[in-house]
């Protein structure tokens, strides 16, 4: 039985339809609430009690008389620890430490594998890039680790044992002689046996796990200490995020400039010992702040719910939706199936999974409240299914901006190697261009939170001043002029070249400030977004897709130089890409990333502009 509707109640005045609206979701809780105590044993008489019971709250009695405090919600979730701000800043310097100690190892292992286990330049190639995918590849694992089944402390807990162990192997193998072939006698180089390449490989690999539950939970973990209900924490948490960015950048600056500097010159066993011992501080630290974290506790598996959505929106693909949303089933306060401290708004769109939770009968209601909610799922639990296939487009144009980002370890570097290294007395390797890039990074951080967002804030009345969306837009349009100008620096380089001189590699600035800009605004409003636009339940999984959107960039950016490495030859010409920059053409394949560019900020504004922002209601 649904509920009676007086002849006031069918008009259109907004009154009347609100009360309807409010009725409604009163009749659909009260219904749930009554199924769900018809689950337990009970009483000959317990039936008509529940029956006068809903029948008198189903009146004009205030609907926020049936909702929870938010607070009171969330302290199902989290462990009821209160804001500390000693708790993000461990965080924060667990996340500078250990970006040294990965960058520490990520830089410089190609050197490491020629120059030390003698393999060539093709297999070097293919190990360290295999690795790399890898690894940005592990966050996605953890993520799920850590949103099903150990929570996010636990999940970094953990990790730091493979991170660790794995680091202290490395440097172990750079230390005893029999876990590296002998050095060369003039130019005969003995490869490295098998075993010794086991051991490194295996060690890189514990990295690699250890990364992926840190890079996967270590973020989400830190957010978690703020507030979103307190306005003065959600400003700190915009800021959180800014200065995980600054850590980041910053430990691989360090690492990049010092650390690399001592493998090469002092000994690689004391560069891989600094990572080593990065991580023991880092760890040391982080179990110290132990009893001050806020953590949220996991939820269960999250696909469960997913997939129940699809079930069950498919076994009533006949069922028509109804007009009138409120009616949809918003579950039980005390027993939802998939806990979140606050309900989802229902939101306009994909009507095709809103028949999920439209209510056939009370069978149905039973056993979505007892864990079976394949014919029957709650409004939260489709809007979450609704938040994953809008956030898929956005995804996939961070792919195509993580390729083109790319371009600042490979082609920039080779751009560089054919100029004019020499800057005043001396001489930059080509790879130290990134450091410049970094400290351009920390600049605009700096820019962007103490002029850009409060000048923001004053116009548009928006507490972050531009939203996420408009801040990643910003930083895909600034990629396209960052590969434009990277393509009139070889034209003029190749020009330069012709007239018997070479270009200054301080030109390169300009492109590299422009690819920091557009990193500082994308890259922190992407780890935002993926954050806050997530399922409470997957949270730590949704932030890793800006890790695994940085993987599939680096095997997208592979693909497209393999295949204008091998079209532009087609015609019998040297290509684009010779062995020799001189005698290609660098400029051109600039210009078509430019052009990627373009089009992937057009496909994004398009997106972005329909793309509707998940609404939370309070409860």
């Amino acid at each position: 039985m649904e509920p009676q509707l007086d002849e006031s109640e069918r008009d259109g005045d907004a009154p009347f339809r609100n009360r309807r609206r409010n009725k409604g979701r009163r009749y659909w809780r009260l219904r749930a609430r009554t199924s769900t105590k018809q689950l337990r044993p009970a009483s000959a008489g317990t039936h008509g009690q529940q029956r006068r019971a809903m029948d008198a709250e189903a009146g004009e009695a205030p609907l926020l008389s049936h909702q929870r405090n938010s607070n009171q919600v969330s302290s199902a979730n989290y462990n009821c620890k209160p804001f500390n701000w000693k708790a993000p800043a461990i965080i924060l310097a667990f996340e500078f430490l250990e970006s040294i100690a990965y960058a520490g190892i990520a830089l410089n292992l190609v050197v490491y594998l020629g120059k030390v286990l003698h393999g060539t330049t093709a297999s070097n190639a293919a190990n360290v890039d295999t690795w790399n995918g890898t690894t940005f590849l592990m966050p996605v694992l953890g993520a799920f680790l850590a949103d099903t089944y150990w929570g996010k402390y636990k999940t970094v807990a953990i990790s730091i044992i493979f991170y660790l162990t794995g680091l202290l192997i490395i440097t172990a193998s750079a230390i005893i002689p029999s876990l590296q072939p002998a050095p060369c006698e003039g130019n005969s180089c003995p490869p490295a046996t098998g075993f010794q390449y086991f051991v490194l490989f295996a060690s890189l690999y514990l990295v690699s796990i250890g990364t992926g539950g840190v890079k996967s939970a270590l973020l989400p973990l830190g957010a978690d200490q703020y507030d979103d209900s307190n306005l003065e924490q959600s400003k700190k948490k915009q800021a959180f995020f800014s200065w995980f960015f600054i850590a980041i950048n910053l430990g691989v600056f360090i690492s990049g400039t010092v650390v690399v500097w001592i493998q090469q010159n002092v000994a690689w066993s004391l560069g891989f010992g600094i990572s080593s011992v990065c991580i023991i501080i880092a760890t040391v630290a982080f179990l110290a702040g132990t009893p001050i974290y806020r953590v949220q506790l996991p939820t269960g598996s999250p696909l469960k719910s997913l997939v129940a959505v699809f079930v069950a929106s498919f076994k009533k693909r006949k069922v028509e939706v109804p007009a009138d949303s409120s009616i949809l089933f918003d579950g039980n306060d005390a027993d939802l199936t998939n806990e979140a401290p606050n309900k989802l708004a229902h939101t306009e769109g994909f009507r095709c999974l809103d028949k999920a939770a439209v209510v056939l009968g009370d069978q149905e209601i039973k056993e979505s409240l007892s864990g079976r909610p394949w014919m029957l799922c709650t409004v939260t639990q489709v809007e979450e299914v609704k938040i994953l296939v809008r956030m898929l487009p956005i995804w996939f144009t961070s792919v195509f901006y993580a390729a083109s980002m790319c371009q600042t370890a490979t082609t920039f570097i080779q751009q560089g190697n054919k100029m004019n290294t020499k800057i005043g007395s001396f001489s930059v390797p080509p790879a130290s261009m990134n450091s410049a890039s970094v400290v351009f990074m920390m600049i605009f951080v700096v820019i962007q939170d103490s002029i850009v967002i409060p000048i923001a804030r004053r116009y548009t009345g928006n507490v972050a001043g531009l939203t996420q969306l408009q801040r990643m837009g910003v930083g895909r349009f600034l990629a396209v002029p960052a590969l434009a100008a990277a393509a009139l620096v070889e034209m003029w380089r190749l020009r330069s070249v012709g007239a018997g001189h070479n270009l200054s590699i301080a030109w390169q600035l300009p492109q590299f400030m422009l690819i920091a800009c557009s990193d500082v605004f994308c890259g922190i409003a992407q780890l935002e977004f993926f954050y806050s636009e997530a399922p409470m339940s997957m949270r730590s999984l949704c932030s890793a897709f800006s890790f695994l959107a940085m993987s599939l960039g680096y095997y997208l950016n592979s693909m497209i130089i393999s295949a204008i490495a091998a079209l532009s030859k087609s015609g019998g010409g040297k290509g684009w890409l010779p062995a020799d920059l001189n005698d290609g053409h660098l400029d051109y394949y600039f210009w078509l990333w430019a052009g990627i560019g373009a089009v992937n900020f057009v496909v994004y504004t398009a997106f972005a502009k329909n793309y509707t922002v998940k609404k939370v209601e309070l409860r």
